[in-house]
Parts: structure tokens; sequence; C-alpha cells
């Protein structure tokens, strides 16, 4: 059976498992604490860079959340979460990547840098732009794919989740909350998403993370 090494508070592990839920596949968890059992021998043997989430399918190891997705969506394509017309793929893989690569970094320095600070405000200026873009994808669809949902759904909402949490107000942009709200029906999003004390727990385990990269680069 396929291994799902992961833990809730991590927003790439969590885009895998809800993609394993939404589509329905038999799976093993394995709960890292991230206190140090990521670190261990047997683990970087899966993964040298200490991350989650990893599967490991049949002997095989997966690392990198969208790595994963697009696995999972290949070895295991019903139900599909990737559209085959060309138009609609580019845009889960626009949204997939614009969601990795300049919303969650973004995300993060919203989360965690002081609201009046030059990064807080850069952040938030960013995000606004990002918005307006993933406001422009959907278009008149229900979802990033089309009428159901994709694996770029699974992505951005789960990294929008964070800022929602934080206090972001969707409000500006209400085709993208009418999407947002829509997947926070679904009973898979209900059943992973963070309550408000493993919020807080995220916050405060990332920045100890944070605080001992800033001592570590400070000694180099």
């Amino acid at each position: 059976m396929l291994k799902f090494y992961y833990n809730k508070r991590s927003p790439m592990a969590r885009r895998v498992w809800r993609g394993l839920l939404e589509k329905q596949i038999d799976f093993e968890p394995v709960v890292m604490n991230l206190n140090g059992d990521q670190m261990q021998p047997d683990y970087l043997e899966l993964n040298p860079f200490h991350h989650v989430p990893v599967i490991v399918d049949n002997g095989f190891r997966i690392i990198e959340s969208l790595a994963i997705l697009d696995y999972l969506e290949a070895k295991y394509p019903v139900p599909a979460l990737l559209p085959k017309e060309p138009t609609a793929l580019a845009k889960v893989k626009m949204a997939q990547l614009v969601s990795s690569n300049e919303l969650l970094p973004k995300a993060i320095s919203l989360i965690f840098e002081d609201k009046d600070s030059p990064k807080y405000i850069q952040a938030q200026e960013h995000i606004n732009n990002v918005f307006k873009f993933f406001t422009a994808t959907l278009g008149k669809s229900l979802y990033f794919g089309g009428d159901t949902l994709s694996l770029a759904d699974i992505v951005v909402g789960t990294d929008i989740s964070l800022l929602v949490k934080s206090g972001f107000n969707l409000g500006d942009y209400p085709k993208l909350s009418d999407w947002y709200e829509r997947l926070m029906q679904r009973e898979v999003w209900q059943n992973t998403e963070l309550n408000a004390e493993e919020f807080e727990q995220f916050k405060r385990v990332f920045t100890i993370i944070q605080r001992k990269k800033i001592k570590q680069a400070s000694k180099l």
C-alpha cells in the first residue's frame, strides 16, 4: 500500500493529503512530528532535504508536492483532476505554479511580518496582483480547470487558506471568494483544514525554524 509521510500543519503536505482523499486512493499515513524525526537517517534516505511530504508507492519514492500530485494523477487517473483540453490544462498548470512561486512565499511574509514593515506592504501588493490573476484565470468557471475540481484548486486553495486564517479578506475578489467557499464546503476540505489551535501551532513552529535559519546564517 502507498505510504504517505506528512504533517497536517505543512501546506505542501496538506496539498497531497487532499489529492489522495479526493482521488480516493488507499494509503498508509505516517505522521512526522517534525521535532527531529525528519532528521533521522531512515527518513533522510527518503528525503535528504528533510521536508514533508513524501510518498512511497510500491517501493518508488517521490518528494515535492507538485511532483507527487502529477504522479498520483498519472498512476491513478480516476477520478481525473487534470483536464485534457489544452487551454484548460494550461490554466491549471499556471495556477499551480503561480501559487507555489508567487503566492505562498508572500503569504508567509504577510503572516509573520509586522504590518507596518516594508516587507508586509510589498507582500500585500504582490498578493493582490496574484489574486487579480487568479480571478481572470477562473473567469466564469467553477474551478480552475472548468466545472470540476482540479489539482490547481487543491494547490491554490490550500495556500490561500493560510491567508484567510491570518485575517486576509477575500471580499475584494468576489469570484475568488465564491470559489474558496465552494472548496470549503467539500467534505475532504472540512476534514483536513487546520483549526485555530493548529494554525497557531503552525505559526509557532515556523517562527522557531526561521530563527534557527537566521542564527545559522549569521555564523557563516
